[in-house]
């Protein structure tokens, strides 16, 4: 009588307990889950964008447009942004530069007419403008207000009010505009053009040419500077290698050749090494080889740097860059290397599956839908003095 007495008093209870603790537990489920997905959110992505096309021969890769591609999730690709660039028959223009500010959300994509202005938000393209003498690569001021931006091979640079695309200020050394560095604490601009073994470099506050740097061997190609501002190290025509010039007294310091490989005949640029990048680190440098479809290695903290390895790529490299971290190398044939243990991790692809190859690529991260920072098309170093 009395165990039947507690045992109709004890199921409600029991009922009750049971039904509190799996409310308790649904309650922390979807707190849970409010909270992974609000992490989600706000977690850092890092995303590498890849304006395409390159030059003619690689208008087999990619297509036209911005290709981004997610760098944590095994770079894999995640959108196509619609690009402007298109000459009068609706055809992509070769793209030449890509440049960006996390500060003012602002992409920046030079063609060899236009220069294109994106929001970084939106991807929506601001504003695509024309400059006399045509467009090459150019470079961006740290806190992204303003722009170098070479002529085609011309005689000037023009100096660019990167918010509005107005002309500052033109610079006319007379070298055959091309390739542009911009310092770490953007204080000077290095201005380097295929007709002339010499480096300008510039003061950025009142965008005067200040020192010339050399002369180097040949006429200057791709070229990367420490993040001190002290060193610079130059592709030149006709060099398996690189030659290395003091940006502080203006005089070269010496001459670097791979040794073990040879010369050969390349399919892009006639340039047998035709990209040059320091680690942000700056403890390597890592060099292009186009007739052999490598990158080499070098120890840079001797100098002169001394060749360390060697790394097969899946084509001919026409440029290297680097995550901001220094975790991932990006030569141009789209190969991703783990720049720790050297090795060839994945290839980038599109959204078809096709290779994608382009020399103009750099790391954007976001928090949220908000850009944090921004890595540069350049390895630069970025050591400060």
């Amino acid at each position: 009588m009395n165990s039947r007495h507690i045992h109709s008093f004890g199921s409600p209870l029991v009922g009750s307990l049971r039904l509190g603790v799996w409310l308790w537990a649904f309650a922390w489920l979807v707190l849970l889950r409010s909270a992974e997905s609000e992490n989600s959110r706000s977690a850092p992505r890092r995303l590498l964008y890849v304006a395409t096309p390159g030059i003619r021969d690689y208008l087999e890769y990619g297509g036209h447009g911005i290709l981004v591609f997610d760098i944590d999730r095994g770079h894999r690709f995640l959108k196509r942004l619609p690009s402007a660039g298109l000459d009068e028959k609706g055809k992509p223009l070769n793209v030449k530069g890509i440049a960006a500010n996390a500060g003012t959300q602002r992409l920046y994509v030079s063609t060899i007419k236009t220069l294109m202005s994106f929001d970084l938000v939106s991807g929506r393209l601001l504003w695509e403008k024309a400059y006399q003498g045509g467009c090459d690569r150019m470079a961006l001021a740290p806190d992204g207000k303003v722009l170098y931006l070479p002529s085609l091979e011309q005689a000037h640079w023009h100096v660019i009010d990167a918010f509005s695309g107005e002309v500052i200020k033109k610079l006319v050394p007379d070298s055959g505009a091309h390739n542009t560095v911009y310092s770490v604490d953007g204080k000077h601009a290095f201005l380097a053009g295929l007709k002339s073994p010499l480096l300008r470099m510039t003061e950025t506050a009142g965008h005067t040419i200040i020192r010339e740097v050399g002369p180097f061997g040949a006429a200057i190609r791709p070229f990367t500077v420490n993040g001190a501002g002290t060193r610079c190290y130059v592709n030149v025509n006709n060099l398996l290698g690189f030659e290395i010039g003091d940006l502080e007294s203006g005089k070269t310091l010496g001459r670097v050749e791979v040794q073990g490989y040879a010369k050969g005949p390349t399919k892009r640029h006639g340039c047998p090494s035709h990209g040059i990048g320091l680690t942000p680190d700056e403890k390597e440098l890592w060099l292009t080889d186009a007739a052999n479809s490598r990158l080499h290695l070098f120890d840079a903290t001797v100098m002169p740097p001394k060749q360390v390895a060697s790394i097969p790529l899946r084509d001919q490299p026409g440029w290297i860059t680097f995550s901001i971290d220094g975790q991932y190398a990006y030569p141009s044939t789209g190969d991703v290397i783990e720049t720790k243990t050297r090795r060839i991790l994945t290839g980038l692809r599109d959204e078809k599956g096709g290779g994608v190859q382009s020399e103009k690529m750099l790391e954007i991260d976001f928090a949220g839908d908000q850009p944090s920072r921004n890595g540069d098309q350049f390895g630069v170093g970025q050591v400060r003095r």
